[in-house]
């Protein structure tokens, strides 16, 4: 029988090799070098050098890779977890191991770091790195709650740093990237709504034990709903937006009182509505790890987005975008869709500007979800 400490490097190992999209250890062995990021071999001349602290969510395997695509150096990464460094020092070779995380805050090559680290930690570390004067980019949710949240603002004003969090559902996924760029050229009109859903499977012997409790990872909206709210902003263009009605529950795993598996939210904002669905009850036959969906309804048409499979034609796992407006109906090929989130960020590294994302957009995306995640209704079945 296998221990939870293997369940869980089995999970993060499959997790990593197909881009943070985590199937089932035993399943769709045939679909892995499909996902399976690839590396990019180091720049000649990197635009700038970045360090990893904590690699607790396999998240960080396609942000490290997307910074290195966009002209990041790797030098050195730390992680508390003797199994997690050592897979991470098995995908990264040549990367140093750094002894403690205050080696890489104090390394003066360093301008940006990533991280993964738990989530109730993610916020902590993002103001001691823009304190020692460098740039961040954390896995989502990179805040955990209001006051984490009020305390990052205030360094943020002060240091001048970037605290950039990574959505991988709008930065990592050819489809939405795709979307973006269709959306900006009026083909479905203003858009007035989305509806994100974002499902996943629980993989439950394979979580470690912070996974399952409120105070480490924030809640459902606050982790996986973050998500939805970072796209419903991006594609209302909305620069200001409310929280009209929340929700969660925790239907199936009362040995796990403080786990939620299912929430959703209503949003409106200066640019249209959303609503946003997110659970933990994939079920074991489907052939990736959740069917993630965004709809975007314009004045004049709607896209859909299926992020990761779509099970309703010869299409199957992939990232799949339909337009539909006045003139056609189309299914659009984002095979490829060049992804620029990395390239983005180290331009804003290297030039103190917003193109991956502005810091007001990350606090907004973040405020909204930590505010829905506080004044969720709590449901219970009767």
């Amino acid at each position: 029988m296998k221990t939870n400490a293997s369940n869980r490097r089995e999970f993060l190992h499959n997790a990593s090799m197909l881009g943070g999209m985590a199937f089932l250890p035993s399943s769709f062995k045939d679909v892995t070098k499909t996902f399976a990021p690839e590396v990019p071999a180091r720049a000649i001349a990197p635009r700038i050098k970045f360090g990893v602290i904590g690699i607790n969510h396999s998240h960080i395997y396609g942000m490290a890779a997307s910074i290195m695509k966009g002209g990041g150096e790797m030098v050195s990464f730390y992680a508390r977890e003797a199994d997690l460094a050592k897979d991470f020092a098995a995908k990264f070779p040549g990367v140093k191991q750094a002894a403690s995380e205050n080696e890489i805050l104090e390394d003066p090559s360093i301008q940006l770091i990533l991280s993964s680290i738990i989530p109730v930690e993610r916020a902590p570390l993002g103001i001691k790195v823009m304190q020692h004067g460098k740039d961040y980019m954390v896995d989502k949710p990179g805040i955990t709650s209001l006051a984490q949240l009020a305390e990052v603002r205030k360094v943020q004003k002060a240091t001048k740093r970037i605290y950039s969090i990574s959505y991988s559902e709008r930065f990592e996924n050819k489809a939405t990237e795709k979307a973006s760029e269709l959306v900006a050229t009026g083909m479905i009109g203003k858009v007035i709504q989305t509806i994100g859903t974002g499902p996943h499977r629980i993989s439950l012997n394979a979580r470690p034990a912070w996974f399952f409790d409120k105070k480490y990872y924030g809640g459902i909206i606050c982790d996986i709903g973050s998500h939805q709210v970072d796209q419903f902003l991006h594609f209302t263009g909305s620069k200001q937006a409310k929280v009209v009605a929340s929700q969660v529950a925790n239907y199936t795993y009362p040995q796990h009182p403080e786990f939620q598996d299912f929430g959703d939210l209503m949003l409106q904002g200066n640019g249209g509505s959303g609503y946003i669905r997110v659970d933990w009850f994939t079920p074991n036959g489907l052939n990736t790890w959740g069917d993630g969906r965004l709809t975007i309804l314009g004045t004049e048409g709607f896209m859909e987005i299926r992020k990761n499979t779509d099970i309703a034609s010869p299409h199957g796992v992939g990232s799949h975008l339909y337009v539909v407006n006045n003139k056609e109906t189309l299914y659009v090929d984002c095979k490829n869709v060049e992804l620029t989130h990395g390239e983005k960020v180290v331009d804003d590294v290297v030039n103190r500007t917003e193109t991956a994302m502005t810091q007001e957009h990350c606090f907004l995306a973040t405020e909204l979800a930590l505010q829905a995640q506080a004044k969720a209704t709590k449901i219970a079945l009767t």
